[in-house]
């Protein structure tokens, strides 16, 4: 929070400076400006400020711990109903098993185990007769073509993918829900000021501006 800490010290070293120094030209023009920055620095800070640490007497301060659960419950929905809801689940699997499966190579071995069976079988003596399982080599693009027909047909990775979305959901349903229990409000406060704390330092200082801005303007044109 450097940025909160310099904009206050800042908007203060002025104020000081202009309300003890009346001699100069210009001293009420920066009076007002600086008053009006430390104002609207201030009131940033304590806002932000408000929003992690209760302070007695004030209502609606330290919102985030005091809401824990609903924020719980944000992070709870936010991980069920947007990354694992059926249809993302659904695209991740297909897009999967479309990379990591070679399904012309998984073919190609189907046919090699099946020119291997047929060849220690009864029938490998009579394919002797015929130039043997080489003779069978002819007929493995047809055998691809027709293998691939059918486990696009079937649906195979659809069917696979609406069996297991369910128990899935389920399982990780249970372990964020897990994960969830173990959550205090310090917890929560601090994970929300790790990922937002440092950013809402420019509200500081675009207060201490604006603020500069509204009390020069007051003193030239009131």
């Amino acid at each position: 929070m450097k940025k909160s800490l310099f904009t206050n010290l800042i908007s203060l070293a002025v104020f000081v400076a202009a309300y003890f120094s009346p001699q100069f030209y210009g001293q009420q023009h920066l009076y007002q400006a600086s008053l009006f920055a430390l104002s609207g620095a201030f009131t940033n800070w304590l806002a932000v400020y408000m929003l992690f640490e209760k302070i007695p007497f004030l209502y609606g301060s330290g919102i985030i711990p005091n809401r824990f659960e609903e924020f719980k419950a944000g992070i709870r929905n936010l991980i069920m109903d947007n990354f694992f809801n059926k249809e993302n689940f659904e695209k991740y699997v297909k897009e999967t098993v479309n990379q990591e499966i070679d399904l012309d190579s998984i073919v190609n071995g189907l046919f090699d185990k099946l020119k291997q069976t047929v060849e220690e079988s009864s029938f490998g003596s009579m394919l002797g007769m015929f130039g043997g399982v080489a003779a069978l080599e002819p007929l493995r693009e047809d055998f691809k073509t027709k293998t691939l027909g059918f486990l696009n047909e079937s649906q195979l990775v659809e069917k696979f993918t609406t069996g297991n979305y369910d128990s899935l959901r389920t399982k990780v349903e249970q372990l964020v829900d897990k994960r969830l229990e173990e959550l205090t409000p310090q917890k929560v406060k601090e994970i929300i000021q790790s990922m937002i704390r440092e950013h809402l330092g420019w509200l500081v200082v675009w207060g201490g501006i604006f603020g500069a801005l509204l009390g020069l303007s007051a003193s030239l044109f009131l």
